[in-house]
């Protein structure tokens, strides 16, 4: 995902480099909000609240290079507890909340996987239709890579968001709006990767095809489907998928954090259409729990499809890696940590890091926001301290004490 703040200054702090712009339950469930139960002012000194986690995430954001804020929110069946510490909004000073809008990022990429296989359940596609017999008009050497192969990033296909001409788009105009239908005409002159189904390759074009497949087998809109077979049956009221720059209110900001500058707030620095299915999803910390108990969890998906869902390649991560050691499903990642294993997915983008993750039953969930980027190729160190706290917080859910 993109790495830029807003404006003149942030091309000239930072730019916007390949590198960075490459990383880019059903009605059984309770409505997203009620399920979290979460206190709209939670703290230390509830009840509940455990010192120890506090204190890892004021130290997280006390870090010369850390996040301004951050809030962790661990969900069992209807009992949320949400940690936060430092702000949500440097202007105000006002912390982090549960109902506060955000970036989801590449956690979107697990949005468009819940879309593939809700039309797999339903007979509109299989795993196995390819891109040929589906997307015909996509160049011919992408023809035989199969819907499986771009759920699981086997494909091959190049990233379009390492595109020079993207790329010059984007560093010209952060807000341009592009033409998520047309995203893969950027790389539709260049041969594929590796032949696929040999070698795993995170990649953004994977999930542009994988909406653009499941338009083509319904007739309908993307943005339709997820209302559809994902917002409704999940209760997420305050979830969208925006082409647009702006983030409905109130929202988390996200922050561009280059020591010794201040912190730069890039909120809205970059629109979503160029990311749209692989990174464009917006939703609140609470409503991302919801969805991720759905989608990892039982409810979502017939047993047949979970099954395929959940073929893990061993050692293959998500971007960010998440926590402990990782595997890669359809759209899904298996995190094995030393307390135990979650499913769920990462995502960063310009002013956001995201981790979504639930137990196999999807009755626990854990969703830990920072509000700056951090990835391999940016801050690494930042993120190896990140992934220790997220660890440590996967513990705490996967305790029987609660």
């Amino acid at each position: 995902m993109p790495h830029l703040a807003s404006g003149r200054r942030l091309r000239r702090r930072t730019g916007l480099s390949a590198a960075v712009l490459t990383a880019a339950a059903l009605a059984a469930l309770l409505p997203a909000a009620q399920a979290a139960g979460a206190d709209p002012a939670p703290g230390p000194g509830r009840p509940g609240h455990d010192g120890g986690l506090q204190r890892q995430l004021d130290r997280l954001v006390a870090q010369e290079d850390g996040p301004p804020g951050v809030i962790a929110v661990l969900t069992r069946g209807a009992r949320g507890q949400v940690y936060t510490a430092g702000v949500g909004d440097l202007a105000t000073g006002r912390p982090p909340r549960p109902d506060d809008h955000m970036r989801v990022a590449s956690i979107a990429k697990a949005y468009s996987g819940a879309v593939a296989l809700s039309l797999v359940d339903r007979g509109a596609l299989s795993l196995d239709d390819t891109i040929g017999e589906v997307l015909p008009d996509q160049p011919a050497d992408w023809h035989a890579v199969t819907l499986r192969q771009l759920l699981q990033h086997t494909s091959g296909l190049p990233d379009f968001s390492a595109d020079p001409e993207f790329l010059a788009i984007l560093q010209a105009d952060p807000r341009h709006v592009f033409d998520p239908r047309t995203l893969l005409d950027y790389v539709a002159d260049e041969p594929l990767l590796f032949t696929p189904g040999r070698l795993y390759e995170y990649s953004n074009s994977d999930n542009i095809a994988v909406a653009l497949m499941a338009e083509a087998a319904t007739g309908r809109r993307y943005e339709d489907l997820l209302r559809e077979l994902v917002y409704r049956p999940l209760g997420l009221r305050e979830t969208s998928l925006p082409l647009g720059y702006r983030l409905p209110r109130p929202y988390l900001h996200g922050y561009d954090v280059t020591p010794p500058a201040a912190p730069e707030d890039v909120s809205e620095a970059i629109g979503a259409s160029g990311v749209w299915a692989s990174g464009g999803i917006v939703s609140t910390p609470d409503e991302l729990g919801a969805f991720i108990r759905g989608y990892g969890g039982p409810a979502l998906l017939s047993k047949k499809t979970r099954k395929e869902q959940l073929t893990f390649r061993p050692g293959d991560s998500s971007e960010p890696a998440g926590p402990g050691t990782n595997a890669a499903g359809l759209a899904l990642y298996r995190y094995t940590t030393r307390c135990g294993v979650l499913f769920g997915h990462t995502g960063n983008f310009p002013g956001y890091t995201q981790l979504a993750a639930t137990t196999p039953d999807g009755k626990r969930s854990l969703t830990f926001t920072i509000n700056t980027q951090t990835s391999k190729g940016n801050k690494p160190a930042l993120l190896a301290r990140l992934r220790t706290v997220q660890e440590n917080f996967a513990c705490a859910l996967l305790r029987n004490d609660g």
